[in-house]
């Protein structure tokens, strides 16, 4: 008997002209204009974050058709990494160009979550640009690299407002990609791919030939 057809739904991609709208294409800063430049992107089923070059994210929500906007304090610099996590919380981990990380923990109208809006602040380890952010899935860790190779993990207690980072991995250059699971950090720089087993600090390398 043969097995039958599972249905084909048909989408059509178009710009979101919607989201693209909301955001404005310069800013006025003193006698100067500046143009907007879109630097970051990650989406869920809930948001679409949107980092730009003057260190505002714009954090759209889907359900509700809203745009929410959000910066960091003092001096304006591009955001290079946005990480968005739905957990118990929503969660959305930023990185910019100098390096600093900063969480932002959403405001939610379901009962029994988070009805303020926080901001954690990863402490100066990092000293260049964020290009990779991972969550674990229940948002308690948050692993962070730069373009020098350093890696650097979070660990956050939302209920208290704490957020302790230490260093944990320091590589010869750039790191590309990060992504956890299961005490595992699976970490992609521009020589060589490897897994970081948190427990017992040790290092596996994949594969045994450096990236030309």
């Amino acid at each position: 008997m043969a097995s039958v057809a599972s249905p084909v739904t048909f989408k059509e991609f178009c710009p979101l002209y919607y989201l693209l709208n909301a955001i404005p294409t310069k800013i006025q800063k003193g006698f100067r204009s500046i143009v907007v430049y879109l630097t970051a992107l990650d989406t869920n089923g809930d948001y679409i974050a949107v980092g730009s070059s003057i260190g505002m994210l714009y954090l759209y929500c889907r359900h509700l058709n809203q745009m929410k906007k959000y910066n960091f304090e003092g001096r304006c610099e591009s955001i290079t990494f946005v990480k968005l996590l739905s957990c118990f919380d929503d969660l959305v981990a930023v990185g910019t160009a100098s390096g600093r990380v900063a969480v932002f923990q959403l405001v939610s109208s379901l009962p029994g979550r988070n009805k303020q809006l926080r901001r954690f602040d990863v402490a100066g380890i990092h000293k260049s640009s964020i290009t990779a952010l991972a969550w674990s899935p229940n948002g308690m860790k948050l692993f962070s690299g730069d373009d020098k190779g350093k890696i650097v993990y979070s660990a956050l207690d939302l209920d208290q407002g704490i957020c302790n980072s230490s260093l944990v991995l320091e590589e010869p250059s750039s790191i590309v990609q990060l992504d956890y699971n299961q005490k595992v950090l699976l970490v992609s720089t521009l020589q060589r791919t490897l897994l970081f087993y948190t427990e017992e600090k040790s290092v596996n390398q994949v594969g045994t030939q450096p990236r030309k």
